[in-house]
C-alpha cells in the first residue's frame, strides 16, 4: 500500500538554523511505502508480539513483569536493534530506542506507547504505539531521511492498571508525577508490590524513592516533542470514516474510592426498619453521581462505578460493608473538581442519613492535557499530504501522553477501532488503517525531527 492515495503535497520542505533546506520527497516516499510500511507487515508483528501471552487469542493477557511480559519486551528490543536504534532501558523497565540527530544540542522527538495489556484484551491498544514508532523510523532510516533531532521510540512500563490498580506507572515516574508510596502499597492478586515484582524482574531499587529518584528525566527541556499512535478506543472515526484522528486533548480520571458499613444481619431476619444497609447507601450515591455528572450538560463529563466489594457478599445476608471505587474524567478540570467535591459531599449526606458508617478519599486525580499546536499543524500536514481525511477530537481514554504533555509539546495520533472496542478481545484495527496510522506517524517524525532545535519552539 502507497503513503497516500493521491499525494497532494510532493515535497514537505524544512528551513534548518543554518539556513539549508531540507526536503522529503513524498513521492518518492510513496513508491517506497509498499515495501516498508503495510498492514500485512505490521500483523505480521503484532501476530507474534501477540503469542506473549497468559491467554490464547483472541483475548491477550500480558501483564508488566510477569514471565510473557519479559519475553515480549526481548522481542520488541530486538525489533529496536534491527531498525539500528541503541537501546537502553531505565530503573523502571521504560525502554527506549535512539537514533542520534546531525545536532547534539538540538534536542530529541519521542513517540511510542505500551506493550503491556488488560486481562483478556486485545492486539494494537498500546502496542501500535512502540511498533509504530518503530515501524516508521525504521522505515525513514531506510529512506536515507537524516534527522537534525536526535529521535527515540519508548516504551513505557505498565501503562495499564491492570496488575497493580494504578495506571502509567513508567510515565509518572520519567515525568515526576509518581508518588513513590504507590510503588509499595498497591497489591497486585498475589500481594505483591511493583516493587517486589519490578525487583524479580531485575529491575532494581532497595526503596520506591529510588525508582522515583532514578527514573526522573533530568533534562526534560531537551525533548523536543512527543507523539503517541494509539488506536481511537471509541466509535467515532468508524462511524464518521475518517482515516485519522488528530488527538487535541486527552480526558483525565479521579479515582475516589468510597465505603459505607452497616451493621449487617440475616436477611430474613433482619426487619427492614432495623437495617443500615451499605449497599442501599452505595446505590443512592451512583444515582447521585449520575445526576451531578449529567448536570454538566458536557460530553466529555463521565463517571462510573466499576467496582463494587460488597461483604458478605451472600444473596441472603444483608451486606455489613460495599466498596465502590468511581472513576471520574473530564476534559476540563473545574467541571471534574466539581463532580468529585458533589460525589464526596454526597456520600457523607447519605451515611448520615443512612446511619452508616463512611469514609471517602480521592485516590488519585491526574492532569488533563492539551495538545501543541505546533504539533498538532505538523500531523495535519502528514495527512494532507499523504490525501488522507482527518478529525480532531479529543481522547476520551488517558495514556502516557498526558504525562509527557506537562513537560513537552505533545499531540496524539488515531486510527479507527471497529465498533469501538478496546481492552477486549474483539479489538480490531483493518490492516490498511494500522498503514496509514503508521505513514502519518513517519512523516510527522520527519517533519519534528528536521525542524531544528528544541529551544526554538516557534519552528517546527
Amino acid at each position: 500500500m502507497a503513503l497516500g492515495r493521491v499525494p497532494l503535497i510532493l515535497f514537505i520542505s524544512f528551513i534548518l538554523r543554518d539556513g539549508t533546506a531540507l526536503s522529503l520527497d513524498l513521492e518518492g516516499l510513496n513508491e517506497q511505502a509498499a515495501t516498508h510500511i503495510t498492514g500485512q507487515k505490521l500483523n505480521e508483528i503484532f501476530d507474534h508480539l501477540a503469542t506473549y501471552s497468559d491467554t490464547v487469542r483472541p483475548g491477550i493477557t500480558r501483564l508488566v513483569f510477569t514471565e510473557r511480559d519479559m519475553e515480549a519486551r526481548v522481542y520488541i528490543k530486538g525489533l529496536m536493534k534491527e531498525a539500528g536504534l541503541v537501546v537502553r532501558e531505565d530503573i523502571m523497565g521504560n525502554t527506549f530506542g535512539r537514533w542520534e540527530g546531525s545536532d547534539p544540542k538540538a534536542g530529541t522527538v519521542m513517540s511510542g506507547s505500551h506493550s503491556d495489556t488488560v486481562k483478556l484484551g486485545g492486539p494494537y491498544d498500546g502496542a501500535l504505539g512502540v511498533i509504530g514508532a518503530i515501524s516508521a523510523v525504521k522505515f525513514l532510516r531506510n529512506q536515507g531521511f537524516q534527522p537534525v533531532k536526535s529521535i527515540e521510540c519508548i516504551m513505557f512500563t505498565t501503562e495499564e492498571a491492570s496488575r497493580f490498580s494504578i495506571p502509567c506507572l513508567g510515565s509518572q515516574g520519567m515525568t515526576g508525577f509518581l508518588k513513590p508510596e504507590v510503588l509499595d502499597t498497591f497489591k497486585d492478586d498475589n500481594g505483591s508490590s511493583f516493587r517486589e515484582a519490578a525487583n524479580a524482574a531485575g529491575f532494581t531499587a532497595a526503596s520506591a524513592q529510588e525508582f522515583a529518584d532514578k527514573a526522573l528525566m533530568k533534562d526534560t527541556d531537551s525533548i523536543a516533542a512527543f507523539l503517541e499512535l494509539h488506536i481511537e478506543q471509541g466509535p467515532h472515526l468508524e462511524a464518521e470514516k475518517k482515516d485519522i484522528g488528530i488527538v487535541e486533548a486527552i480526558m483525565a480520571p479521579a479515582l475516589l474510592r468510597v465505603e459505607f458499613t452497616g451493621r449487617g444481619g440475616h436477611g430474613g431476619g433482619m426487619p427492614m426498619s432495623h437495617r443500615n444497609d451499605p449497599a442501599l447507601a452505595a446505590s443512592e450515591l451512583a444515582i447521585l453521581n449520575e445526576k451531578v455528572t449529567l448536570a454538566t450538560g458536557a460530553d466529555e463529563s463521565v463517571s462510573t462505578f466499576g467496582l463494587w466489594d460488597i461483604k458478605p457478599n451472600f444473596y441472603n445476608a444483608v451486606p455489613r460493608s460495599v466498596r465502590v471505587d468511581i472513576d471520574i474524567r473530564d476534559s476540563d478540570k473545574e467541571r471534574r473538581d466539581s463532580i468529585i467535591t458533589q460525589t464526596l459531599d454526597g456520600a457523607k449526606a447519605i451515611a448520615a442519613q443512612r446511619k452508616c458508617g463512611h469514609t471517602g478519599e480521592i485516590k488519585f486525580e491526574y492532569p488533563i492535557a492539551t495538545s501543541d499546536k505546533k504539533v498538532l499543524k505538523a500531523i495535519q500536514r502528514a495527512t494532507d499530504a499523504l490525501g488522507v481525511s482527518s478529525k480532531r477530537m479529543v481522547s476520551r481514554a488517558y495514556h502516557d501522553a498526558a504525562f509527557m504533555a506537562q513537560l513537552a509539546p505533545t499531540a496524539m495520533i488515531f486510527v479507527p477501532s471497529k465498533d469501538g472496542l478496546s481492552h477486549h478481545p474483539n479489538e480490531h484495527t483493518a490492516p490498511d488503517e494500522l498503514a496509514r496510522g503508521v505513514q502519518t506517524l513517519a512523516l510527522t517524525i520527519a517533519q519534528l525531527a528536521g525542524s531544528g532545535p528544541a529551544s526554538d519552539k516557534s519552528e517546527l
